[in-house]
């Protein structure tokens, strides 16, 4: 058992009609996406050709914030806004897409945009199936 689903366990009131396994899901891939892509942004600003992957460096960096936000807003249950929930996770999985498309462009030349794409893909689909059970 991960301390995600420890802590939602633990939540003293009820979490309402929310899948708590899609939603665990969606809050370990955030905050694992955005540890992906800073670590695959600071690679970046490590190669030779660091002027080349600029808009790799940025989506990267964008898809930390917008991740870490959205993961740190599923974490939270006291007075939940439904409609903030599908925004950020609309949000998120919008940056992991334009992430995984742009790290998937350097995946044959840098083995971490390979790793950063996979991540991001699997919280794009994170976030995409907790949205869709949000309906």
């Amino acid at each position: 058992m991960t301390h995600v689903q420890s802590m939602l366990d633990a939540y003293p009131k009820d979490l309402g009609n929310i899948d708590k396994a899609k939603l665990v899901e969606c809050i370990q891939a955030c905050f694992e996406c955005a540890q992906t892509c800073t670590a695959c942004a600071d690679a970046c600003l490590s190669e030779d050709m660091v002027a080349e992957l600029t808009k790799c460096i940025r989506t990267n960096l964008d898809c930390v914030d917008v991740c870490t936000a959205t993961g740190k807003i599923l974490s939270r249950h006291a007075g939940h806004d439904t409609a903030t929930t599908r925004a950020v996770l609309e949000a998120c999985r919008i940056a992991c897409k334009a992430c995984a498309d742009e790290c998937g462009q350097h995946a044959s030349m840098h083995r971490h945009c390979g790793v950063c794409a996979e991540a991001c893909r699997r919280c794009e689909a994170a976030c995409a199936d907790l949205l869709a059970s949000l309906a």
